[in-house]
């Protein structure tokens, strides 16, 4: 876990935008020795958010088959998982 303080985006921005480049991580911001800010590359921002998107519709599919909705077939579910796995790692 990176942990800068607040000063350092300021300072040293080219080296905090490297490091999120570099290694996909967040980088989380304190101020006053709290956390105040969390700094992410923009690519693994994307790829999060896709995923999370992505485990909501499962969440909700999973709620419908428990209320007695039709399912899916196994290659339907192979297909759809292999289109949206595609999806968020290729954009």
């Amino acid at each position: 876990m990176n942990i800068r303080p607040s000063a350092a985006i300021r300072q040293n921005y080219n080296e905090i935008a490297e490091l999120c480049k570099k290694t996909g991580e967040p980088i989380y911001l304190t101020k006053n020795g709290e956390g105040d800010l969390v700094v992410m590359d923009i690519e693994a921002f994307t790829r999060r958010e896709k995923m999370l998107a992505l485990r909501e519709e499962l969440l909700a599919v999973e709620e419908a088959r428990m209320n007695g909705e039709a399912g899916y077939s196994v290659d339907d579910v192979a297909s759809a998982m292999k289109a949206a796995i595609s999806e968020v790692y290729n954009g």
